[in-house]
This record gives C-alpha cells, structure tokens and sequence, in this order.
C-alpha cells in the first residue's frame, strides 16, 4: 500500500511545485525529476503485486491487479521519457517565442497534474472515481493543448473540451445506469460502484440495464479513445498542441480510456451472457481502422497524419478485445503497450523535425537525414514498426489480431488487410521524402533528446523479437482477467 500512496502522490505534489518552478531554468530538470520518482514508485507497486498479488487500499477504492499494474507502469514509463524529450524541447519553443514564463508555469504543472489523474483513473476501484479521474484529465488536456494560445491552439482546445465534455456526460450517465442495477444487488451501502464488488455478482445485475449501461459508457470513453465517429477532437489537438503533449496523448490517454471500457465490457458480458458488449466494440473498431486509414492520405501537417494513426491502431485494440478470448486480448495488451512505445517514439522524432523545418507541414519538411541522421532514422525507423513491418511487436500484436478474425470473424479479415494496406502507403509514402533528399532545413540550436526515441524503438523491436517470460506471464494473467 505504500508504493500506492507515493505514485499518486509524487504527481500531485510535483503539480503545485511546478507551479511554482514551471518559468525557472530548472523546471524541466525538475519535471523530470518528479516524473523519475513516479516511475520508480511503479515499479515498487509492480514488483508488490507480482509478489503478493492484487492489493486493495483506502477502504477498497483503489484495487491494483495484473492488468491495471501493467498499464501504471508503462504510463509512468512513457510520462518520464516525454519528459525528458521535452527539456530541450520547451527550450528551443521558449527561444523562438512561442512559450513564455507563464505559459512554461502552466505547462509543467498540468504536465504533473495529468498524469496524476492518469494513474488515478487507472488504479481506482471505484467506477464513479474513474469518471472523475478522466473528466479532471480532460480539464488539465485542454489547458495543454492550448497551451501556446494561438488561434489554432485555442479552437482545437474548444473543440476537445466540447466533444470529449458531452462524450464524458454519457460516461457519467453509463455509470448512474450501472449504479441504478447494481443498487439492486448490492444494496444502497457504498460497494454498489465497485469493480471488485460488481466482479462478483455481475452475473446478476439487469441484462436490459446494463446493456443501456454500456452503450454510453461505450460512447462516452470512446470519445476519449478517438473512436469513429467520436474523434473529431483528437487530429486538432495532437496538431495544435506541444509534442509532448501530443506523445502522451496517443501513448497515455487513449490507453486509459480504452482501459475504463475493456473493465466495462468484463461487466456486461457476465450481466448480459452475450457478445453484444464484444460485438459492439468490434464495429466502432472496424469503423475506426477503415475510416482512419483513408483520411491519412489526405493530410499535408505531419503530427495531424499520424494522429490518424493513432485513431487506426486504437481501432484495432478495441476489434481485438471485441472479439475476447485468450488470444485476442493477448495482442490486443499487447498491442496497446507496443503502440504507446512506437507512436511516442515517432511524436519525439517529429517533434524535432518540425522544430528544424519551423513547420509541421510535410512538403516543407524534406532531407532530415543530411541535417540530422539520428533524427532521420528515428522517424523512419519508427514508421515503418507502427506500419507494421517485421520483427517489431506492432508486427507481432497485428499477427496475432489478423489471424484470430480469419478464425473467428472471417468477414472482417478483407477489411482489416485492406484498411492496413492503404495506411501502409499513405504513410510511407509521406514520410519517405522527409527523411531523404535535398534539404535547407538548419541544425537546431540545442541537441535533442534522442535517447528516449531509441529507448523506445529498441523495446518495441524487442517485444517482436522475444517477450521475456514473466513479461508473457503477466500479460496472459491481464488477457484472463479479461474473459
């Protein structure tokens, strides 16, 4: 329990500090000193469960087991190493003018502030505590991505505040409907929001209920996962935004949300005795992979392409754990863990590309390998894993998903393969005269922060090429808890 209490409460006390801090020359040292901290108190709450098993805390609001510890640890992970691409990052936005003193102040405290509310949406046990969670996420989200207070910047916060503010009202309105069936069961005494206690009896909440539930719970965290139709909001933050915001966008939050509906979807499958939870999940998905893959073609700005592809894989996690069973959620952990690592990768890379060029739009955005060959081959290697090309683990989760829906769902496998094919295309297609070529782009004033670009790109060739086995052991125990 005491790990528990040290991750949420490094966060939300580097929120204050930063505030303080956040103009100083020292703020992004401290950022991610704080984002260090958190991380290590991860892996102390991981080591806790895997040797002690699940842990309960705070009158049972809080539960962590061997799905959600994953996901705390890869999410402190992946916010530790944004930071740190994020030090020389705010340096060079700082000297072109694009952040000031204050600005800086808001940028590291909601930094902190976000993340505390993604790990607190992840660890609570409480379904009511989660919405919280996430409605606090998307408050601190649009102060980031409006953060630079440009006309483009401040629309895209208002189109995120709009569409993810009535997509978390029909969360809240899942969660009353969830109440109101499990307050039949469970009785009027504090459990009735429960996951653990709702686990145990979900066998005999109201199937009409519950299924009404899930729609909107479906519909209201889908938005959040940028599901189509729902994901209007998520191409103009990801592009107006900072890139650090935009890599812990994709890598982070989509994950929770995605997180909040799988932990749904336990629910109503035991409530209901039916694939319509499994089968509901599968359409938004395809929808989403079919739909994101055709709109990549049309894109000119670079972060605004692969926000689409962001849209497209999340798309497939949910097909994956649409379809259940071992297998299918296997790569559907899987591919979440392997999406977070490569697409942040490729937001850093990014990052500091459009830095160089002084544009995100990708005509102007040519020979980065003559200029910067580290940042060149981080952008093209890290195309091509997303793109799903051997032996990266996006190779191996997309494997994984493909041939369970020709087993199982053999009329969506035509559909996949050729929502994969024309994203493959789109993107490579773009991106191949950006990193080769001739140039005019200049060498940035400060060195980027490469190392986080390699260290995820090295992890993500390693989960293709060789899963550790406690590491396979522990996503297997994740894919059970699942059904």
């Amino acid at each position: 329990m005491e790990a528990f209490v040290v991750l949420l409460a490094i966060p939300l006390l580097g929120a204050p500090a930063l505030w303080l801090l956040g103009d100083r020359e020292i703020a992004p040292e401290v950022n991610s000193a704080f984002s260090l901290a958190t991380f290590g108190a991860s892996a102390w709450l991981t080591a806790e469960v895997i040797s002690g098993g699940p842990i309960t805390a705070w009158n049972e609001q809080f539960f962590v087991d061997a799905l959600n510890v994953f996901l705390v640890a890869l999410t402190a992970f992946v916010g530790f190493t944004t930071s740190l691409f994020s030090r020389p990052y705010m340096r060079i936005e700082r000297e072109k003018g694009k952040m000031t003193g204050p600005r800086l102040r808001l940028y590291h405290s909601m930094y902190q502030a976000f993340m505390f509310t993604m790990l607190a949406a992840l660890t609570t046990n409480n379904l009511g505590i989660l919405w919280v969670a996430m409605e606090a996420a998307t408050l601190a989200t649009v102060l980031l991505v409006s953060v630079y207070r440009t006309a483009a910047s401040l629309e895209a916060a208002w189109k995120y505040f709009i569409l993810c503010g009535v997509g978390i009202a029909q969360a809240l309105f899942g969660t009353i409907l969830l109440y109101f069936a499990a307050e039949r069961v469970l009785g009027a005494a504090g459990n009735a929001l429960l996951w653990t206690h709702l686990n145990v009896v979900k066998g005999q909440l109201e199937p009409a209920i519950m299924s009404l539930a899930f729609v909107f719970l479906l519909v209201g965290y889908g938005t959040k996962v940028g599901l189509v139709p729902l994901h209007n909001w998520l191409p103009d933050a990801h592009a107006e935004g900072p890139t650090p915001i935009s890599a812990v966008l994709s890598g982070l939050l989509l994950n929770v949300a995605l997180y909040s509906v799988i932990r749904c979807k336990v629910l109503a499958d035991g409530a209901l005795d039916s694939r319509f939870a499994g089968n509901m999940m599968m359409g938004f998905g395809l929808t989403s992979v079919v739909v994101a893959a055709f709109f990549l073609s049309r894109q000119r700005d670079v972060k605004r392409m692969f926000a689409y592809s962001s849209i497209e894989h999340m798309g497939l996690v949910t097909f994956a754990f649409g379809m259940g069973g071992p297998i299918a959620n296997f790569a559907g952990l899987l591919h979440m863990t392997v999406h977070s690592l490569v697409k942040s990768a490729i937001f850093f890379a990014v990052g500091h590309a459009a830095q160089k060029a002084g544009t995100q739009v990708m005509e102007d955005i040519r020979g980065l390998m003559k200029v910067s060959p580290t940042v060149g081959w981080g952008l093209m290697i890290g195309t091509l894993a997303i793109l799903g090309m051997p032996p990266f683990g996006v190779f191996a989760s997309e494997f994984l998903i493909l041939t369970t829906a020709m087993r199982e769902h053999p009329w969506a496998t035509p559909f996949l393969l050729l929502a994969l094919g024309v994203a493959f295309a789109a993107v490579f297609s773009r991106v191949q005269p950006m990193v080769f070529g001739d140039t005019h782009i200049k060498p940035l004033a400060h060195q980027p922060a490469l190392v986080p670009v390699f260290v995820h790109l090295g992890l993500g060739l390693l989960l293709g090429l060789y899963i550790p086995p406690y590491l396979a052991a522990w996503y297997a125990e994740a894919a059970r808890l699942l059904g």
